[in-house]
């Protein structure tokens, strides 16, 4: 049976909240009604900076079991190219980036020339003031389905969770191309083998900020929309496929998959 969570009446009180960064003004209300950020401030889109220019960035490595497809460019840093591993780079005439067979963008890495390792450390840190600002945002929601989301319909709004979080059946997020879910997870966040995150009323994956504090897991075949800021790794299995951006404080690994950025 599907679950509809409603926050129209729970969210009335929310309008006063504030927030750990410089959220845009792009929320909505529970109701999914545009709702400009400075009146609820706790529902803006999470600001990522200069990580946001990229579909996969992390800092200790990414790697790949092909044949992958990346659409968007991907970056390490601080870590060297050596710890971009599958990915049979290229590397361009000026040094400053590599492209790969698997990747419709470029691949940049701390050891590139100028100015590669600036700007890399530049989104890194913005990154990492993404997921701060995720963490620290005003939850609307706290312990639902005590961590078990499969087969719910969620309206925009912000969710945590002081443990983990499992997807074992499709979870649909509805709402308006303005509305904002940020989704807060203490531990792990496990999608299960062929469950898919479903969009409904004009939501965007842009719009989508998976928090996590542990592993991020997609299994096989999963289908997921979002962008995961992962204070650790980010594991794509085997034929899984994201709409969104994969940035890791750690490392991520890709297994036959597919990782599409947002046409924002």
């Amino acid at each position: 049976m599907r679950i509809t969570i409603a926050l129209v009446s729970l969210l009335a009180g929310c309008g006063s909240g504030t927030n750990g960064g410089g959220g845009a003004p792009d929320g909505g209300t529970g109701d999914g009604r545009a709702h400009d950020a400075a009146q609820n401030p706790s529902r803006g889109v999470v600001v990522l900076g200069e990580a946001g220019t990229f579909a996969v960035l992390a800092k200790s490595g990414v790697s790949t079991v092909p044949t992958s497809a990346i659409t968007g460019d991907v970056g390490v840093s601080p870590a060297a190219a050596s710890f971009i591993t599958g990915f049979a780079l290229m590397a361009d005439s000026t040094g400053v980036f590599a492209t790969s067979p698997q990747v419709t963008g470029k691949v940049f890495a701390a050891d590139y020339a100028a100015p590669t390792p600036t700007n890399l450390t530049a989104a890194i840190g913005d990154m990492q003031l993404a997921f701060t600002d995720a963490a620290g945002r005003a939850a609307s929601v706290t312990e639902l389905g005590a961590g078990d989301i499969g087969g719910m319909t969620l309206a925009a709004a912000t969710y945590s969770w002081s443990s983990g979080v499992t997807i074992p059946t499709d979870v649909t997020l509805t709402g308006s191309s303005t509305d904002v879910w940020i989704f807060q997870i203490a531990q792990n966040l496990t999608v299960a083998n062929g469950v898919k995150v479903v969009l409904a009323g004009g939501a965007l994956p842009e719009n989508i900020f998976w928090q996590v504090a542990g592993l991020a897991d997609l299994g096989t075949t999963s289908q997921f929309e979002g962008v995961v800021l992962g204070q650790t790794s980010i594991a794509l299995e085997t034929g899984a496929s994201v709409d969104g951006r994969l940035l890791a404080q750690t490392a991520v690994t890709i297994d036959s998959s597919t990782v599409v950025e947002p046409s924002e």
